[in-house]
């Protein structure tokens, strides 16, 4: 997740995968969050919201 300008005028938040992610993005104004490989994210409705989650509880090995 990039958040930019966090409750700035300019705010901004999207979602992206970090292997798609581009450096010059990240800047001294940008939040970056980072998943697990358990990291889930589903789009609500058409052109809605993305919601990430992390499940605390991991299966069994």
């Amino acid at each position: 997740v990039l958040a930019r300008d966090v409750g700035g005028p300019t705010e901004s938040v999207r979602t992206v995968r970090l292997a798609d992610l581009d450096p010059a993005e990240v800047d001294m104004r940008t939040l970056l969050i980072v998943g697990s490989s358990q990291t889930r994210w589903v789009r609500r409705g058409e052109g809605g919201d993305t919601v990430v989650w992390t499940p605390r509880r991991y299966p069994e090995a």
